[in-house]
């Protein structure tokens, strides 16, 4: 039976049509237009980034956001903690700090029981154009970004065939929220050379960079809640292991503009030799 565990997956979303027309929360943001925290620190849905700016600031401000994630699949257990801040809604840098424990599988795998890898992430994201909610339909907002990653784990990943432990990651995101159908929209591409996103390490049986696919949808039934999925392509270059694309179905809900909770049911495939990993997830997120 799976226990609720934190990962930062699902995804963070809208306004409704008649908030958006009437009330701008004390010249904020619209309401969970900021997104949520990826797994990965920046902000958007939980697998991708999208071209929003983390915090509830607009133009004339600075802004903040702050998550705690985990998630516990079949074999293995996730966490990550995220902070990210957003200047005058068109920079924004982050931070995140990631353990995978891989439980019983560890001593299976000749690294001992409950052995962890950790990773930190540095990103920063600017947005170039458009916008989220407002403006064409047929204009999302873009913005482009890149994440350092520094594997925690060097010799050993190094030892599981990566080659390398510090790598950085280059993405473009286009967001759109269609207020007047209540669905929002993004799609992602991703330059990388990371094995399970940097957990184990970087590079394999070649050392070339791949452009991978992340895409989000999410429908609002009101204008607190809304659910959606996400798909997140990966590379498969790890010789002793192999990856799979990543899923996710999730629902998010907004206690108040301050606080979200997200949770999630996820397939992220293979992991270090070990198939079926499924689980349940769950993110707290404060914003500012």
């Amino acid at each position: 039976m799976l226990r609720i565990l934190p990962f930062a997956l699902a995804a963070c979303l809208l306004a409704d049509p008649a908030f958006a027309q009437n009330d701008n929360r004390a010249g904020g943001k619209l309401l969970l237009t900021n997104g949520i925290s990826t797994i990965e620190g920046a902000s958007g849905g939980g697998l991708a980034p999208w071209a929003t700016i983390a915090g509830n600031e607009t133009k004339d401000g600075i802004g903040a956001q702050a998550s705690v994630t985990a998630a516990e699949l079949k074999s293995y257990d996730f966490r990550s903690y995220n902070a990210a801040i957003g200047i005058k809604d068109r920079v924004e840098l982050s931070f995140a700090r990631q353990s995978f424990n891989t439980n019983e599988i560890g001593g299976a795998l000749g690294l001992g029981n409950d052995y962890a890898f950790d990773q930190d992430i540095f990103g920063a994201k600017v947005k170039l154009l458009g916008d989220m909610v407002y403006g064409p339909e047929m204009l999302p907002a873009v913005a482009v970004g890149v994440q350092y990653k520094r594997s925690r784990n060097a010799a050993i990943v190094k030892a599981l065939g990566a080659r390398r432990s510090e790598d950085a990651d280059y993405y473009v995101s286009a967001t759109k929220l269609l207020l007047r159908h209540s669905l929002l929209i993004n799609t992602s591409v991703r330059l990388t050379r990371a094995n399970q996103t940097g957990l184990l390490g970087f590079g394999g049986r070649d050392d070339k960079y791949r452009f991978e696919f992340e895409g989000s949808a999410a429908y609002q039934f009101s204008r607190r809640f809304a659910i959606g999925a996400e798909f997140r392509s990966k590379p498969d270059n790890l010789a002793i292991a192999r990856e799979d694309d990543w899923f996710d179905v999730f629902a998010a809900y907004a206690i108040d503009r301050n606080l979200t909770v997200t949770a999630a049911y996820t397939d992220l495939g293979s992991i270090a030799t070990v198939k079926g990993q499924r689980g349940a997830l769950i993110q707290l997120q404060t914003a500012f």
